[in-house]
């Protein structure tokens, strides 16, 4: 097995950005998710309602990227650098209340849905396309890492096990713990990140899958990845 692509989502529920490489720390891929978009009370904008998060579809609409050592937020031809007022000003008027973009360290809440790391295996978006009859785009899964796997869902065999991305001959790497199955919600039929059409993924997955794929983990060893990276899968 081998990493075939990386993603950074640099401000929660925007665009994303692919990666050849990508430094993982304890809390997840730097700068993965170190932003969000709140309203006056502090609730997440996202694309669902739940204890920390406000339904605003509207955040979709928006991308992320990183450049230098800045986050800069794009639509529509417009661009701003995070901490500029016209941004918040543009994300208020868009949303219909005052909204500004928030770092995580300056927030009570994390800004990860369940856990830092999320990976799926290229096997399951393949059985998605064949037998459910969607497009099966990672990119829906606002996933960090995509596995070249030969088995649909084997992904969901490794919780409780430790995966060791891009180590050689058992030197360097990063290890992950593999904690629990991704149940997933409205958010992976919508238009978002560079996918322009909206789907029907969520009802055929539930009925097939409990309206679950990919898996979540936790950093248990932080280091480097680069896509072509090997995988290993170590049983506990």
């Amino acid at each position: 097995m081998r990493i075939v692509s990386l993603r950074r989502y640099p401000v929660k529920a925007m665009g994303g950005e692919p990666l050849d490489r990508a430094a993982v720390d304890a809390r997840g891929l730097t700068g993965d998710r170190a932003f969000g978009v709140v309203d006056a009370e502090g609730w997440l904008a996202a694309g669902k309602r739940t204890r920390r998060f406000r339904r605003h579809d509207e955040v979709f609409g928006y991308a992320a990227s990183t450049v230098d050592d800045a986050v800069v937020v794009s639509r529509d031809g417009l661009a701003w650098r995070v901490g500029d007022a016209a941004l918040d000003a543009d994300l208020s008027a868009a949303m219909g209340e005052p909204m500004r973009v928030l770092a995580e360290r300056d927030s009570e809440h994390s800004f990860y849905d369940a856990s830092p790391v999320s990976l799926v295996g290229t096997a399951t978006l393949d059985w998605c396309r064949a037998e459910l009859g969607v497009d099966a785009d990672p990119r829906r899964l606002r996933v960090n890492v995509v596995v070249e796997t030969e088995e649909p869902f084997v992904e969901e065999g490794w919780i409780g096990s430790e995966v060791v991305l891009g180590a050689v001959d058992d030197v360097g790497g990063v290890r992950l713990r593999v904690t629990a199955r991704n149940e997933r919600c409205r958010v992976i039929d919508l238009a978002q990140d560079g996918v322009e059409e909206t789907a029907r993924w969520l009802k055929p997955l539930g009925e097939r899958r409990d309206a679950c794929i990919a898996v979540y983990a936790h950093v248990v060893a932080p280091g480097e990845l680069r896509v072509g990276d090997p995988v290993r899968v170590d049983p506990l």
